[in-house]
């Protein structure tokens, strides 16, 4: 019911302009060439450019848009040679299947790749495509060709501005957490910190590994971007003082912001900071100035703290051996092959009119990496019912020629407005300007909604028992074992921080901090995930909520510690941090066998800067007590223990 509510998303009104322009104006020009068979078909292109065109850097957009569409035009050609086969058809359609899913394990290009590539065999598969076959992947590249040139229109005067917002989107994001630096609201807004710098540096890194430093501006960003990270680290420092900062630290990391966004710094003595007395406050105060020098443009900062994407040829061999040797990528694979093969024998054995639709639900539906598979198969039941009501009144009050271009321009512009609110409301603006472009092709006219609508249910129940029921690790969550591989790298961390090699180099501290921080952040995600599968898996999936918060206390609690340290605190006994390692190791492998949890949260209880009373590492200890606590609930577990408050 939740993902049935539109998401508060705000309308992207050049993305309505652009997805209005390419899907109709291809169709214009055939019906006014005499070929609305081609208009249609360049169309259809057009609107898997749209769909694809989900990235913010215009030279990501590139490979989000263009690579896709080299993968259909390989689908469209093979499934057009198949068209009317029969069993061959079944068999290549399998085969392929087998294949877009091994490469959809790559990553997020890939996996739209793989999507395009079975997408246009089903369909090159299903409907008659216009002779020679070259002509069927030429026109469709063609549509994506229009997407790709209408977006690139804006590169020339808003080139490196998706950047340099995403890097000031940073400074807000960490603005705000130190807003709630000591209050309840600290925990909740610091996600919004890592997706932040998730996005940020993977939009400038992108473009790094094409630079290799070339471009000022590019450096420029990078060091701006690489300066907010001491920032963050300081940040779990100021929250475990257990008081909020001065109003005057993040409106100065507001103002830095506001430099970075529109290119004109302010100087570094602007900034109007109260005077810091711990080393907590000391943390803050450098690594905002700091900040500040850096944007300001007197300092470079560090550019390599974070290292670098490796080249292009390397990545690419990287994830071809990913994808060939990978369990996970021959068992979705394997999971595609089989709803694809039993959705095509199916149709071949029963008398389906146009029954490329049943595949074609059943690629859409079944995308683990795109959500939930079981709330993905409802909701797109219920959008391609609501799609068909439109569908069906245009198909029947409309007559097919020139009166489609006007109906198209409305329809197409819903899609990418429609596609911010959620899946089921994207699938309802999706399913009519396929079904009218279609009818180009097969000339059914009403005749098709029903047909279509039978043929979307039958995808979803293919998938839901073939993709869903039928294999175990739909009815379990990964978070335990990706919470205990957190784990693990924690305690690395912690000896990073405080073991013999901790002061060697720091830049690799920063670095196993950001991995940990993105884990955790793909640990979120898996969870929201489990929460809309049904029970039991949702169920159980809730139950490991308030062990994701534990671990992320921990490593707070570990930046801050050695922050502190950094800044004048008492270095721990070497000792003591061996012994919290020990016990994070000890934490680690109980979660590979551990089936009970226990919602629980420590407090510090120490003077909340660490530096007296239990010392610099007594918050940690804190924390990993009570995730223990958590994971393997037993003797040592206390729920009246002041330290250990229940959470439900």
């Amino acid at each position: 019911m939740r993902a049935l509510r539109p998401q508060p998303a705000p309308i992207p009104w050049a993305a309505v302009a652009r997805a209005a322009l390419a899907l109709t104006a291809p169709l214009a020009v055939g019906l006014a060439l005499g070929q609305p068979l081609y208009g249609a078909l360049v169309s259809m292109g057009a609107l898997s450019g749209v769909i694809g065109d989900t990235a913010d850097a215009y030279r990501m957009r590139i490979f989000n848009i263009a690579v896709p569409q080299l993968f259909g035009a390989l689908g469209v050609t093979l499934g057009t040679l198949v068209y009317g086969e029969g069993w061959a058809a079944v068999a290549v359609l399998t085969l392929i299947a087998l294949a877009s899913g091994m490469i959809s394990s790559i990553g997020a290009v890939a996996s739209v790749s793989g999507l395009l590539l079975l997408l246009n065999a089903v369909v090159g598969a299903g409907l008659p495509m216009p002779s020679p076959w070259w002509k069927a992947p030429l026109l469709l590249t063609l549509g994506g060709a229009v997407v790709l040139a209408l977006t690139l229109l804006g590169w020339p005067l808003r080139g490196g501005v998706p950047e340099r917002a995403a890097v000031a989107a940073t400074y807000r994001a960490i603005a705000a957490l130190l807003a709630a630096a000591g209050t309840p609201a600290y925990e909740d807004r610091r996600p919004a910190v890592t997706r932040a710098l998730n996005t940020a540096y993977d939009l400038v890194l992108a473009r790094r590994a094409r630079d290799h430093g070339r471009n000022p501006t590019l450096v420029r960003q990078l060091a701006q971007l690489n300066a907010v990270i001491p920032i963050v680290e300081a940040a779990p420092a100021a929250h475990l003082r257990g008081r909020p900062l001065p109003a005057a630290i993040p409106a100065a990391v507001e103002a830095v912001a506001t430099a970075v966004e529109t290119g004109r710094p302010a100087a570094p003595a602007d900034l109007r900071l109260p005077a810091p007395a711990t080393p907590s406050e000391r943390a803050v105060d450098h690594a905002l100035r700091h900040a500040a020098t850096v944007v300001h443009g007197t300092e470079t900062g560090s550019l390599d703290r974070l290292d670098h994407p490796a080249a292009l040829s390397v990545r690419a061999r990287r994830a071809a051996r990913d994808a060939l040797v990978s369990e996970g990528s021959w068992r979705y694979g394997l999971r595609l092959a089989v709803c694809i093969g039993l959705a095509q024998s199916l149709v071949s054995l029963i008398a389906v009119p146009r029954s490329y639709w049943v595949a074609l639900t059943v690629t859409f539906v079944l995308k683990p990496d795109f959500g939930s598979v079981f709330s993905r198969a409802v909701l797109r039941a219920l959008g391609t019912v609501a799609g068909l009501a439109v569908a069906a009144l245009v198909l029947a009050e409309v007559p097919r020629g020139w009166w489609d271009v006007p109906v198209m321009v409305v329809l197409a512009a819903l899609i990418p407005a429609f596609s911010a609110k959620g899946y089921a409301f994207q699938t309802a603006a999706i399913t009519p300007v396929i079904l009218l472009l279609s009818d180009w092709l097969n000339r059914q006219g009403f005749d098709l909604v029903l047909p279509r609508l039978y043929d979307s249910l039958l995808g979803c129940a293919i998938t839901l028992v073939a993709g869903y029921l039928l294999w175990p690790e739909s009815w379990h969550t990964r978070i335990g074992d990706r919470l205990a591989d957190a784990v693990a790298d924690t305690a690395r961390y912690v000896s990073r921080a405080f073991g013999p090699d901790a002061e060697r180099d720091p830049g690799a501290r920063v670095r196993a901090r950001r991995r940990l921080y993105r884990d955790l952040s793909a640990v979120r995600a898996e969870f929201q995930r489990a929460l809309t599968e049904p029970p039991p898996t949702g169920t159980r999936a809730t139950a490991w909520w308030p062990l994701v918060v534990a671990v992320e206390r921990i490593i707070d609690a570990t930046t801050a510690a050695r922050v502190r340290v950094d800044h004048g605190a008492p270095p721990p006994d070497p000792a003591e941090a061996a012994e919290v390692e020990r016990h994070l190791r000890e934490l680690a492998a109980g979660l590979r066998t551990s089936h009970v949890i226990a919602g629980v949260r420590a407090e510090a209880d120490d003077d909340g800067d660490g530096e007296e009373g239990a010392g610099v590492l007594g918050p940690l200890r804190q924390e990993v007590r009570a995730a223990r606590a958590i994971a393997s609930p037993g003797p040592d577990y206390d729920a009246h223990d002041p330290r250990v408050q229940n959470r439900s």
